[in-house]
């Protein structure tokens, strides 16, 4: 009998420690993946100016691109900037909008990215999708998953902690996707991957459970391993189930409905995975997450994001629509706004205990 296996999409390198940062150039040259030194490096114009004096001697050959947004145009134009050069590979490095933003122009002209990520905000640092504004709000876009990664655990701590927090809520809200996952699979026989399931789960149990606090690099390397996890997760399954939920969904109508009020990705959606973990049942489970998310400083109440108990209501309603064809526990239990509130005042008083 045959043995049956399948190939898995993920980066031939996954380097997380303290000063990685420095090994960028032997990284790249060791792997194959830039052996000449021609790269195109993306970067932000903040704190990627300063690491790019820093890394700018050991990449002679690299030549630099600003990117001044996280919008489709930006992506867009930093593809046809790129395009005449003849380079290796192209650099994403800073935070998710420079990684996403580096991801889609790679694609775009068919060159290997290599993800340089300087905070661990979400799971785009390793994720087959770029998030990009666009006219209709933002939108997602499939892309090849990083073909290598780096994490300076330095570099992270020296980020605004809120980062780490968001990281930390998009880490732990897989717990909630992983469940919408199996409804849907057991109701309406969707497909589900046990293995993606598996890693995206254990990524969010992993930061869940982990005792350790934002400063400690035990923590943040099992933050940032979940982070990949997830990432590679989305890849097997080729779509984003793995990660992404009622608990994505919520932030997502968030976001339509209140774009100049909403707060980070991971804030609103490790909010959203505690209520839905709420409204599945599994109020022992929710109460966790929210001990967690509370534990390190993220927000696990509507107020706590600068919403009131009716705007929070308003955006669950909502959130079904922003994922046509989805099927989590929001489509499953198809609430009314009255049942909503009502479901969102037990959560409430069941996590202020």
């Amino acid at each position: 009998m045959p043995v049956l296996t399948r190939l898995i999409p993920s980066p031939v390198v996954v380097d997380i420690r303290p000063g990685a940062l420095d090994e960028l150039a032997a990284v790249l040259a060791d792997e194959r993946i830039s052996h000449s030194g021609r790269l195109a490096v993306a970067v932000s114009g903040g704190s990627g100016a300063k690491l790019r004096e820093r890394l700018a001697p050991s990449l002679p050959g690299a030549t630099w691109f600003e990117v001044g947004g996280g919008a489709i145009d930006d992506a867009v134009r930093l593809a046809d900037e790129m395009k005449s050069g003849h380079y290796d590979a192209v650099v994403g490095l800073g935070g998710g909008k420079i990684i996403d933003c580096a991801k889609f122009a790679a694609a775009r002209i068919g060159l290997p990215m290599v993800s340089v990520a300087t905070n661990l905000s979400h799971d785009g640092i390793c994720s087959p999708v770029s998030i990009l504004d666009n006219d209709a709000g933002r939108g997602s876009y499939g892309v090849p998953t990083p073909v290598a990664l780096l994490i300076d655990l330095d570099v992270i701590r020296d980020a605004p902690i809120r980062f780490v927090r968001s990281g930390i809520g998009d880490a732990v809200s897989n717990i909630s996707a992983v469940a919408d996952w199996e409804l849907a699979h057991r109701v309406n026989g969707e497909k589900i991957d046990g293995l993606s399931a598996a890693m995206a789960r254990q990524a969010g149990e992993a930061v869940l459970r982990h005792p350790g606090g934002s400063g400690d690099d035990g923590f943040l390397t099992v933050l940032s391993e979940g982070l990949v996890m997830s990432g590679i997760a989305m890849s097997i399954a080729g779509h984003s189930r793995p990660s992404s939920g009622a608990c994505h969904e919520i932030s997502h109508a968030i976001d339509l409905l209140y774009p100049q009020r909403a707060a980070s990705h991971g804030e609103q959606v490790g909010l959203g995975a505690a209520f839905a973990m709420h409204l599945r049942g599994e109020h022992e489970s929710s109460g966790l997450m929210a001990d967690v998310l509370r534990r390190h400083g993220l927000p696990v109440l509507a107020q706590e994001i600068g919403f009131s108990d009716d705007e929070f209501v308003r955006a669950v309603e909502f959130a079904p629509e922003t994922r046509p064809g989805r099927y989590t526990i929001l489509e499953h239990l198809d609430l009314s706004p009255t049942q909503i509130k009502d479901a969102y005042a037990d959560y409430a008083a069941a996590v202020s205990a």
